[in-house]
């Protein structure tokens, strides 16, 4: 579509906008009916750290988002010269997980808690024995029996829990609804795409579950699945969205998802026996199954697509955080030679020059956990290198044993699903930051995983234009499935990049992860550090 074109159909509203909360930044992204980026908004946050928890406040939220829809329109109004008054279809994704509780004046009770946060041990442990199912640490349900198990005061005043996408929605329609993605992150999901009735009935029977007023499905929200209207913008929402006021009501709301969610759309990994991997501050990988696991595994998730197919999940808490920080350091040492260099310019010569490493990181280890790690039984962040001195420390083994931790969790949970479980994806797809600077983070996770990688052109900006296609869908006009309308109307022409993994650096990386799992006792060590 040209200029003129896009002009009409943002002044018809047959545009669809998905917003979306991650780690680090929250995106909008407006669409047209092509799926073709017209528009889009940024905002960088950070999460904190306090009382022992991790953390964003709700008024970060609200100020990040009006600030990406704020961008985004006014690059509407400066690109295609039209107000931005009409939104045929809205969607919100946010980071998967965590725990927000609020009482009957809609209240919050105590501060959100995050994925990030592994203070649910005990409380996961009990549940998954109970249910013969694996519960996170991370998953609402583990946070909420953690609290009652606490015999925190707040339990008692509890009306309803969500995740932060599903509080977006609520705030903007008016509807308490979740995506059944994102639901499947709160309780495990049945395969009717429904709360799993019997692990309701064995949680509402624990005794000190029924100390309370409430019922479980009383609390939770109502699931969705892909393609169902979850409400409308309403005034208030509109409002909230953008406070200039230019914005009006009524757009169609589509059921709010989690950043897993989002990645499976913008990777077209919807199908059974596709799979997908998102690295950014955590990173998880996706395999749509085809049948059942054969046995519950603690590192292992169960999860759905956005139309509620079962898949397995591997979630890791750290990624690429720590390759940042050591990017920071090397930037300000630049500065100090009089180097003014670009992020982009700096990555990428410090990835480029991997090429001179050895392909086992020249027996260096890192451990990039600025939070505790749940893969390795870390329960504490503890960034840590390690060398001895007969290793091989120069910048090249240096920037490779980075690259390497960042994925090293990925791959101890990854081995659980390929060794023990006979599941091989033909190939995964990759998206994320890491993979702007092409080919070297894309090839370090085929030789780690020892499965093809492919990278599409969208490998770096996919979550909340995900999340804008599933808006999409929603008020399409078609009777096709998600995974027949992405492959037909979406993906016909996307552009993809597969590599294979290199035997040198599958045995190189082999030797690495040996040397980080022997090292682990040092980690975990550190990790009982005061902070």
């Amino acid at each position: 579509m040209n200029i003129k074109q896009n002009s009409q159909a943002i002044e018809l509203g047959k545009i669809s906008l998905g917003i979306e909360l991650g780690s680090t930044q929250i995106k909008a992204v407006l669409i047209d009916n092509n799926a073709n980026p017209l528009a889009e908004g940024s905002y960088v946050w950070e999460n904190s750290y306090e009382d022992n928890i991790w953390t964003y406040s709700l008024e970060d939220v609200w100020k990040g988002i009006q600030s990406s829809y704020q961008q985004l329109a006014a690059n509407v109004q400066s690109k295609y010269h039209v107000q931005l008054q009409k939104i045929g279809a809205i969607g919100v994704s946010a980071m998967m997980h965590g725990y927000l509780a609020f009482d009957q004046a809609g209240k919050q009770l105590v501060p959100f808690r995050t994925w990030r946060n592994n203070i649910t041990q005990d409380a996961a442990d009990e549940l998954t024995k109970l249910f013969d199912f694996n519960i996170p640490l991370r998953w609402s349900i583990a946070h909420l029996y953690h609290a009652i198990l606490q015999q925190e005061k707040h339990v008692s005043q509890i009306d309803f829990i969500t995740t932060l996408a599903g509080y977006v929605h609520w705030q903007l329609s008016g509807e308490k609804v979740i995506g059944v993605g994102d639901a499947s992150g709160m309780f495990p999901i049945d395969e009717h795409s429904k709360f799993n009735q019997r692990m309701i009935d064995q949680f509402n029977g624990l005794p000190k579950v029924q100390a309370y007023d409430w019922q479980l499905p009383d609390i939770l929200p109502e699931i969705k699945v892909a393609g169902q209207p979850a409400g409308h913008l309403t005034a208030d929402g509109a409002k909230l969205l953008d406070p200039t006021g230019h914005l009006q009501s009524g757009s169609i709301m589509a059921a709010p998802e989690g950043d897993a969610g989002t990645g499976m759309i913008s990777t077209n990994s919807v199908r059974l026996r596709t799979g997908n991997i998102s690295v950014g501050t955590s990173a998880f990988s996706m395999v749509v199954l085809d049948k059942p696991l054969a046995k519950v595994h603690r590192d292992i998730d169960l999860v759905t697509t956005p139309d509620g197919l079962p898949v397995a999940m591997v979630h890791i808490n750290n990624c690429s955080s720590d390759i940042n920080a050591w990017a920071h350091l090397f930037a300000e040492f630049a500065g100090r030679l009089g180097l003014n260099l670009s992020a982009n310019k700096l990555y990428e010569t410090l990835f480029l020059d991997v090429v001179k490493s050895d392909t086992n990181a020249g027996g260096l280890v890192n451990y990039s956990y600025l939070s505790g790690e749940n893969i390795t039984n870390i329960q504490a962040g503890r960034p840590l290198f390690v060398r001895t001195p007969e290793s091989k420390f120069n910048l090249a083994n240096f920037m490779l044993a980075q690259l390497y931790s960042a994925f090293a969790p990925l791959k101890i949970g990854m081995d659980i699903l390929t060794k023990e479980e006979g599941i091989h994806p033909g190939v995964m797809i990759a998206q994320g930051g890491l993979f702007k600077t092409p080919v070297m983070a894309q090839q370090i996770l085929t030789n780690a995983l020892n499965i093809p990688i492919a990278v599409m052109n969208n490998a770096s900006v996919g979550g909340p234009w995900g999340m804008a296609v599933l808006a999409q869908y929603t008020t399409a006009d078609t009777d096709l499935n998600l995974a027949d309308y992405l492959d037909t109307k979406i993906f016909a022409d996307s552009e993809t990049m597969t590599l294979g993994p290199e035997p040198d650096g599958v045995k190189g990386y082999q030797e690495y992860i040996e040397r980080y799992q022997q090292a682990l006792p040092i980690e975990s060590q550190a990790s009982i550090l005061k902070d």
